[in-house]
Formats: structure tokens, C-alpha cells, sequence
């Protein structure tokens, strides 16, 4: 069984965009302890890699993930406090890489190619992209276990609606790519053996753009999303004129008007 964070998440860098690939077949993936650092000090570290672009999150298997490794926590309830420290440490570290994820300057994709449930599809709701195959099925099942997913609902409830959530949460029910993606949960679905370079295809045209760009935009989706009307617009005027006084931009308007390929400078 793999232990060490080189086996258990693969990394690899190509044309400026990173390939993280979750590789811990025989526990399903899990979110273990090894597992969640192992995504932090990657994720971290990729943000100031100015090298790399654009993030995929893949995994090896028919499971993309299964959430957290609920071995690990029946077996941190015979510890002297009930496992309560355990769970604590374990639960914040989880939402600390969720909220890298989503704060993470490099836009972040999910590659989906098996099963995503409770913690799983968390990551995938976290992503800001998401492609599966067709036979990828989604749920957040912990209620079928006394256990309700309360920090997937988290990132689940800001990409689908209310109701989708809910659903997902309350029955704890299997969604197949069509319907996640008639959720909103996953951008599109594609053929199981075409699913890498539908992925590569996207990341690859993200790659291209100016990375300064990506991260102010990035950056500014998710600050707004939170705001009132009149203050998310108040506060992307001040990113508007912001980035109009960047280099890229200038270049990027310059490019266009004169109808050449424009050449980033990332500032």
C-alpha cells in the first residue's frame, strides 16, 4: 500500500500545466491524512512555480475518489479523546485544501473518470473546471451512513442550485454524468477513452493566455460571487481598471488591434 507522497499522488509537469493524479487504488483514493498533505504541499507549491499554468486533478482506477478514509477514522475513535482531536485536525485540513483550490492563482481542473462521492465530489465541486467520462457517477452519501457530508455541502451548494444540492445530500443517491452535468456540477462529459485530451484540450487553450490575467479574473470570480450587486460591481471596476494598467493588457489590446499573436509577460 503506498504511504509516501510520491507514490500516493503523482505529479507531472508538460507544456506549463501539472498533472496531479490521485494514486492510492486500494483505498479508493481517500482523502487519507498522507493523502491531504500531499495535495497541499503540491497545490501550494504549484502556485509559485511560475512555470506552471493550469492544474489537473486526475486519479488512477475506477474511483476518483471515495472522500476521507473511513478505516482511519473508525480506528481514531479508540483513541483516549473519542478521536475528537483526530477529526478536528482532519476535517480543517480538508477544508484548508478545498479553499487552495479555490484560491489558487493557476486555474484548476477536474479530471473525472470513475467515482466521486462525499469528499470526492467536494474536490470536484471545489475545481474550477470539471470534465468526466460517461460512466463517472457523483454523490454525497454520508447520511446513508448517520454521517451528513456538511463540508462537501459547502462547495457542492456554490455550484448547483438549492434544490440539486439538497437532493444529492438528503437521499445520498448516485448522479451519472449526464445529470451532473445538467446540474451544473461538472462542465461536460465526454467518452471514457477520450477524456484525457478532451482535458489536455482545455487546459492546453487556458495555458495560453496570460497567467496574470488568469489570476486576477480568478481571483475576482470568486470574491464577487459573495458580494451584494452594487458591491460586486463596485469592486470589479476597481479590478477592471487595475488590469487595464497591466502590461498584458496593453499587449493583449495591442495584439488584437493589429491582428498578431500576442506575447504575454505575466505582469
Amino acid at each position: 500500500m503506498p504511504t509516501n507522497q510520491q507514490e500516493i499522488l503523482l505529479d507531472e509537469v508538460f507544456s506549463g500545466i501539472l498533472r496531479l493524479t490521485l494514486n492510492d487504488e486500494k483505498r479508493r483514493n481517500a482523502l487519507s491524512e498522507n493523502m491531504l498533505d500531499s495535495l497541499y504541499t503540491k497545490i501550494m507549491a504549484a502556485a509559485e512555480n511560475s512555470e506552471i499554468r493550469v492544474i489537473i486533478l486526475a486519479a488512477k482506477g475506477a474511483i476518483f475518489c471515495a472522500g476521507h478514509d473511513l478505516k482511519e477514522i473508525t480506528e481514531a475513535r479508540s483513541r483516549e479523546d473519542k478521536g475528537v482531536g483526530y477529526f478536528k485536525k482532519l476535517f480543517d485540513k480538508c477544508s484548508e485544501v478545498m479553499n487552495a483550490i479555490v484560491t489558487h492563482p493557476k486555474p484548476v481542473i477536474a479530471e473525472i473518470n470513475g467515482i466521486a462521492t462525499a469528499a470526492g465530489c467536494q474536490i470536484v465541486a471545489s475545481c474550477d473546471l470539471a470534465i468526466a467520462s460517461y460512466s463517472s457517477k457523483f454523490a454525497t452519501p454520508g447520511v446513508n451512513i448517520g454521517l451528513f457530508c456538511s463540508t462537501p455541502m459547502v462547495a457542492l451548494s456554490r455550484n448547483v442550485s438549492n434544490k440539486h444540492a439538497m437532493e444529492m445530500l438528503l437521499t445520498g443517491e448516485m448522479v451519472d454524468s449526464a445529470r451532473a452535468e445538467q446540474i451544473g456540477l461538472i462542465n461536460r462529459s465526454c467518452d471514457d477513452m477520450l477524456l484525457t485530451d478532451e482535458v489536455n484540450a482545455v487546459a492546453n487553450k487556458i495555458a495560453s493566455k496570460s497567467s496574470l490575467t488568469l489570476a486576477t479574473g480568478k481571483k475576482a470570480f470568486y470574491q464577487q460571487s459573495e458580494m451584494t450587486l452594487s458591491k460586486a460591481y463596485e469592486y470589479t471596476s476597481e479590478v477592471m481598471v487595475d488590469n487595464m494598467l497591466k502590461k498584458d493588457a496593453e499587449e493583449g489590446i495591442s495584439a488584437f488591434l493589429t491582428k498578431r499573436k500576442p506575447q504575454w509577460q505575466d505582469k
